[in-house]
């Protein structure tokens, strides 16, 4: 399996996206996962934020990238398209990211739906607004041959079975699952139960721990995460994970396993990747480099 990083890691670091790249190079870290932001802001022009702006040359970063040995795993293009703003905001970001993300060497862009129920509509209104955006996804997706992976993320999508059902919206290959450990087990569901029952769709793992502080407290009543503050494998969800991994490494999962956390400007991620690293290894999964 390949071990990748987000770089919201570093959001409350304040830093850029070259500063996440320099971090993968010095960490022998050989894929790296961001967001794409659809237009410019101060905060990420003034070199505040670890993302990629879709006015940033593809093409160019890439062969940067490459020359410090560092690829993308996936790109996040992950606006809801579950609400109302789906089709007016939603799609348009979503059909950009395709030849951004084609130029940058990059074969998956994550999407998902929103934490919460759409206000207004019924869930049966929203899946069937989803539905067809995820076609218009997916004919353009098939053209690129980029795969698109529905985030476990929000309302619908930690919901097991709503969940299956979007994943059937279009049936194609290039629709596929990035399963997220901790969300999952955030919204009260058993993360290992869930890996097994969407193995075989799953195309990019989102390596998430809960402190034990916040899953007594939240657990059941959130169904995402925006930045956990716990170190892969120190939390109440690392033997979740470890049962994750197993269940991956006897479905023959050679793909990216993505840690998210809040890195502290590097510590937290660190201690992540030692825990990770040293688990692949007691679980006999090579790490492809």
């Amino acid at each position: 399996m390949k071990i990748s990083f987000h770089t919201d890691a570093f959001n409350t670091s304040f830093t850029d996206f070259q500063h996440c790249v320099d971090w993968a190079q010095a960490n022998d870290v050989h894929w790296i996962e961001c967001g794409l932001i659809d237009g410019v802001s101060w905060i990420h022009g003034l070199g505040y934020q670890p993302h990629v702006a879709l006015y940033q040359d593809p093409l160019m970063l890439g062969r940067r990238m490459a020359a410090q040995g560092v690829r993308f795993s996936q790109v996040d293009a992950a606006f809801p398209l579950s609400g109302p703003d789906g089709p007016a905001y939603g799609l348009p970001y979503v059909l950009k990211t395709f030849p951004w993300a084609k130029l940058a060497g990059c074969g998956r862009i994550a999407t998902t739906d929103g934490l919460h129920r759409p206000a207004g509509m019924t869930d049966e209104e929203s899946m069937a607004m989803m539905r067809q955006q995820y076609r218009q996804i997916i004919e353009v997706a098939e053209a690129y041959e980029i795969i698109v992976n529905i985030e476990v993320h929000g309302y619908f999508t930690t919901k097991p079975d709503l969940l299956e059902q979007m994943l059937d919206f279009v049936d194609s290959p290039f629709l596929q699952l990035n399963f997220d450990t901790g969300n999952s087990f955030i919204a009260g569901q058993d993360p290992v139960a869930f890996c097994q029952r969407f193995k075989d769709r799953i195309s990019h793992v989102h390596v998430k721990d809960v402190s034990e502080s916040l899953a007594a407290i939240a657990r059941g009543g959130q169904t995402g995460i925006a930045l956990s503050h716990c170190s892969v494998g120190e939390g109440a969800n690392a033997g979740n994970i470890r049962g994750c991994l197993e269940i991956l490494r006897d479905t023959g999962y050679t793909g990216h396993l993505s840690i998210e956390c809040e890195g502290q400007g590097g510590p937290l991620l660190e201690k992540s990747l030692h825990w990770l690293r040293q688990t692949l290894t007691e679980l006999a999964i090579p790490e492809e480099k």
